[in-house]
Order: structure tokens, then sequence, then C-alpha cells
């Protein structure tokens, strides 16, 4: 599916590169939790209404994305399951089940920093979020910031390979004792 440039004034830019600045470092928020380091911030009238970072292994819940969490916190904040006029700001593109969050809940605008290839559904895999037979689209600025959105998670993931390629020859080498101890 091919995207749609949009045309993005220079003060529109630098609020949107501000705001995903914010979603960065609740990103690090999940990093130091142990989560994949996604952040996400919803703002209305350039106020933060709603925030969040992934906490999916913390919760023990799959629904706990940082997308979600902000939504959620926004909801409760306004007092209504629909969040009109409103801008999310998040770190990584949502997934199908975050995408169907935007839609329900009415966010006007999606603003995204990196794309994901393998469950990104804002128009990498799909593009749920201005699905035409749907009741609500979506505007979307996709890539703000994405290199230093992609950064973030390339860096977490290779530090996670190294620690479990790390635990996995402690183990190893921890063996040869334990069989000598019989």
């Amino acid at each position: 599916m091919s995207e749609i440039p949009q045309a993005v004034t220079e003060p529109e830019q630098q609020t949107d590169e501000r705001w995903m600045h914010y979603a960065l470092a609740l990103a690090d928020k999940a990093e130091q939790a142990g989560e994949i380091p996604v952040g996400a911030v919803l703002v209305k009238d350039n106020q933060v209404i709603g925030e969040g970072w992934n906490m999916s292994i913390c919760r023990h819940d799959p629904s706990a994305h940082a997308e979600m969490l902000a939504i959620r916190e926004a909801a409760v904040r306004v007092q209504n399951y629909r969040l009109l006029d409103t801008t999310l700001y998040v770190t990584l593109e949502p997934c199908a089940m975050c995408a169907g969050l935007l839609v329900h809940s009415r966010v006007k605008r999606l603003v995204f920093g990196a794309f994901d290839a393998k469950t990104g559904a804002a128009g990498s895999v799909t593009d749920l979020v201005r699905h035409p037979v749907l009741n609500h689209q979506l505007e979307v600025t996709s890539g703000v910031l994405a290199d230093l959105c992609a950064d973030k998670l390339s860096s977490f993931f290779r530090r996670r390979r190294q620690e479990h390629k790390a635990a996995k020859a402690a183990k190893q080498a921890q063996e040869p004792e334990k069989s000598g101890e019989r």
C-alpha cells in the first residue's frame, strides 16, 4: 500500500518532534523496567492527557502496550471514551490491537517514529487506522525521529541477545562442574 505524502508545516514538524522526544523519554521508562522500549503520549490542545510505556511483561498483560495505557489514562482523565481532537505520539508503529483502539477511541491523528515491518497496522503490514470501510480514519504522520526510535529498539534487542548469549554460556560453563559433583 503506497502512502500519500502529507505536507507538514515547519511549526507542526517542530511540535511533532518535541512530542516524539517526550514519547522517547517514556520509552526509556519501559526499558528501565526490562520492557520493550516503546513510549506513547496523547495530546489535546498541546497538553498531555495520557501517557504510557510498554508494561506487558511486568503486568503479565498482553494488552499493556504504551498506546493502550496512554489511551486508558486519557479516557479516565477526560471522563469520555471518545478522545476527539487528540494526537497520539508513539515511538513505534501501532500493532493491530492498538490501531483498533485508536479507531474506536476516535483519536484524530497518529504520529509515529519507527515502522514495524512485522506487525505494523498503520501502513507497514496493514493499514487499519485508515481503512475505508471503518467508521473512523486517522490522519497519520509517520517516520518522525524514525532513526532515534529505531535505534532505541535495535539497541535494546541487541543487548538482550547478548545477555541471553552470556547467560547460556554461563550455564554451559557450570554444567561440567555439576557433573563432577555426582
